[in-house]
C-alpha cells in the first residue's frame, strides 16, 4: 500500500516548517507526523546533498509519494530538481507538488510541466548573463573600474612596486600594509 511523505524545508532557523504541513493536510493529503520530513537549510544545497532528504529517499518505496508545497523546496537549481524527480520516478515514487495544483510530477503532464520550468529557467539565466555582459561593456566604454576597489591607494601602490623592485618581500609588504601576500602580487601584476 502506498505511503505518503512530506518533505518541508526552510532556509534559517527563523522560519518554521508547520506552515508547509499546514499547507499539505489543507490540500487533503494525510500524512502521519513520523512521515513528515522537516529540515532547515539552504535551497542552494543539492537535494542529495541534505541529510534529512537523504534519509527521506533512503526510506522511499515503490508506489510511495512524496508531497512538497513548492518546487523550490526541492531546491532553487532547476537542474537538480529534475535529476531529484528523475530519481524518485526511477525508484516508482510520485511527486506531487501543491503550487502546481497537486500535479504528479512523475506523470506526462509532471514531465512535460517540468520540461516547461527548465526552459524558461533556462531562458531567465541566459537572459541575466546577456544583461550582465551588455552592463559590464557599457560601464567599460564609459571608463569607469571595474571589480572591486583596491585594499591599497594609488601611492601605496607605487611604493609597493618600488619596495618589491629593491628587493623587499611579499610577507613583509603584506604584514606592513595590512593585506593579504596576494593583493602584493596583485599591485605588482598591474605595474
Amino acid at each position: 500500500m502506498a505511503r505518503t511523505f512530506a518533505y518541508c524545508r526552510v532556509s534559517t532557523v527563523e522560519q518554521a516548517a508547520d506552515n508547509q504541513v499546514r499547507e499539505i493536510t489543507a490540500a487533503g493529503f494525510a500524512v502521519e507526523p513520523q512521515r513528515v520530513v522537516k529540515e532547515t537549510v539552504s535551497g542552494s544545497v543539492a537535494a542529495m546533498e541534505r541529510e534529512g532528504f537523504s534519509r527521506l529517499v533512503d526510506r522511499l518505496e515503490e508506489g510511495d509519494v512524496l508531497i512538497v508545497t513548492k518546487l523550490d523546496r526541492l531546491g532553487r537549481n532547476a537542474m537538480d530538481v529534475r535529476s531529484t524527480i528523475e530519481r524518485l520516478d526511477a525508484h516508482g515514487v510520485r511527486v506531487h507538488c501543491l503550487a502546481l495544483g497537486g500535479t504528479d510530477l512523475t506523470s506526462s503532464a509532471g514531465k512535460m510541466t517540468m520540461a516547461v520550468i527548465a526552459a524558461v529557467a533556462e531562458f531567465e539565466r541566459d537572459l541575466l548573463v546577456e544583461r550582465t555582459q551588455a552592463g559590464l561593456a557599457r560601464a567599460k566604454a564609459e571608463g569607469k573600474a571595474l571589480g572591486r576597489p583596491s585594499a591599497l591607494t594609488r601611492a601605496q601602490q607605487e611604493t609597493v612596486r618600488a619596495q618589491r623592485a629593491a628587493g623587499a618581500s611579499l610577507g613583509a609588504l603584506a604584514k606592513e600594509y595590512g593585506v593579504s601576500r596576494a593583493a602584493i602580487q596583485r599591485v605588482e601584476k598591474r605595474g
